[in-house]
């Protein structure tokens, strides 16, 4: 059997840091286990956040107005991506579930990340209008978030001044990892470990090593699925009708984001996660 690897894409600028202990977990772990794994430390590398002219090796299609998307896909049409795109690109066609570990930023990811997220996964290499959510071009790959946040849990309740995780986690989980086709596994969320007792912290990574174990026979989150919706312009990219009026009688929404004027299916973002057979 060939060896599967794991790219864990890691943003914290302490190599002493909480984060950076469950980045050693997971690769001292997962390595042991057989995989090959793959660390891109995204300080360490000075990776550049903000998505330039900078990007495009060559001339531009449109000189007299920069469209990123449309110059960045043709860049990688054509091979004329940057060198430092190029690389992470190699890494993510190469791995079989990417580990993104960072520490919760303002309800979202650092601003080195989303300079990942914006420049790595380009049209035509993560996804297409064709090739989008579970039709998406990385649908044979998994994905998951790995965070600590500085707020206790009970703040992120739905009842909590933060407000539902499961509405922070929508945007990424959903609007950036499945949109470009991955099975998104449930988060790995580490609660106020800065604010957490030496023993609390020690627990906490015992318990990502432990999940460590069976990460890879784990089901992903549930998603709604493209056939639900008109997909096309005509359409305007809609909940077919006939969904719709299956969906009047049920006590949820859909998803997280197609709620649908219902209350939110609990934990929809955040479900434990279960077993293959």
């Amino acid at each position: 059997m060939a060896t599967k690897t794991v790219l864990i894409v890691f943003a914290h600028q302490s190599p002493g840091s909480f984060n950076a202990a469950v980045r050693d977990v997971a690769v001292q772990e997962l390595e042991q286990q057989g995989f090959r794994v793959l660390v891109s430390d995204l300080y360490a590398m000075k990776f550049r956040a903000d998505a330039t002219r900078d990007d495009i090796i060559g001339e531009l299609k449109n000189p007299e107005l920069f469209q990123y998307g449309d110059e960045t896909m043709s860049a990688w049409r054509e091979d004329r991506l940057s060198d430092d795109i190029v690389a992470e690109q190699r890494k993510v066609a190469e791995a079989n579930l990417i580990i993104f570990q960072f520490p919760l930023y303002w309800f979202s990811v650092p601003a080195i990340l989303k300079g990942w997220f914006d420049r790595v996964l380009t049209q035509g290499f993560a996804f297409s209008l064709e090739n989008m959510y579970d039709e998406g071009v990385f649908k044979d790959k998994k994905a998951m978030l790995s965070f600590s946040t500085g707020a206790i849990q009970t703040m992120f309740q739905p009842d909590g001044i933060n407000g539902d995780i499961n509405v922070t986690l929508w945007p990424i989980q959903n609007g950036t990892l499945h949109f470009c086709g991955f099975q998104v596994l449930a988060p790995q969320i580490f609660w106020c470990p800065a604010h957490s007792t030496p023993d609390a912290r020690t627990a906490m990574l015992d318990g990502w090593r432990a999940r460590l174990e069976g990460l890879m026979r784990e089901k992903p989150l549930t998603f709604a699925h493209c056939e639900l919706f008109n997909i096309s312009f005509q359409g305007g990219f809609l909940m077919r009708p006939e969904v719709k009026r299956q969906q009047e009688s049920e006590p949820f929404g859909l998803t997280t984001g197609h709620h649908l004027g219902k209350p939110l299916p609990p934990d929809n973002q955040l479900k434990a996660p279960s077993m293959e057979n």
